[in-house]
């Protein structure tokens, strides 16, 4: 599938390893994306990030993101569904901190930063690579560019669309800026 990304699109995926290599995590994750696509300039998906959300909101949109992996990567829908059970999450991510350190729930490497030489990407950074691959095929795209994988992101429930939401980034949003709206949601 890597063949039929464009140069930004890969230079996406590219960014998303580094990412992951920076933050010492051992798999590629979907907020790795997110974050390469901040990364990018001049391209379709950085157009409709420019024209939809806030200027300079590349360390908002990175503060959100670090503050969920510290929730354990649970979305705020997530923590509201736990607290509508009576589990306050804050609670819980105090207590498990105190215990054993801040950003406990956060994950990390496992390996202690090595490189291994595989680039392992997590079931949802895969999954959103598929789900771009659907947008783009809906679209009668031939390639799979970074606009696909940016609409991609919004259109899956989570983290990262939440954030992008939030920052006034959204998937009928990113369509209307691309495409001037009108079909229905691929996937």
């Amino acid at each position: 599938m890597f063949e039929r990304f464009t140069k930004d699109a890969r230079a996406v995926v590219m960014g998303a390893v580094e990412h992951r290599e920076r933050s010492g995590e051992t798999r590629v994750e979907e907020a790795h994306m997110l974050l390469a696509l901040l990364d990018r300039e001049g391209s379709r998906a950085s157009f409709a990030l420019a024209s939809l959300g806030p200027a300079d909101c590349r360390d908002s949109v990175a503060g959100a993101l670090a503050e969920a992996r510290r929730r354990g990567g649970l979305s705020r829908a997530d923590a509201d569904a736990l607290s509508g059970l009576g589990i306050d999450l804050t609670e819980i991510i105090s207590r498990v901190e105190e215990a054993h350190g801040a950003g406990a729930l956060a994950g990390g490497s496992k390996d202690g930063g090595r490189w291994s030489g595989r680039r392992p990407f997590s079931q949802g950074a895969k999954d959103l690579l598929a789900e771009a691959l659907r947008i783009a095929i809906a679209h009668h795209d031939r390639h799979i560019g970074d606009e696909h994988l940016l609409l991609a992101l919004t259109a899956r429930p989570g983290v990262p669309a939440e954030v992008l939401a939030d920052h006034g980034v959204t998937y009928d949003g990113v369509r209307r800026v691309l495409w001037g709206g009108g079909a229905a949601k691929a996937g």
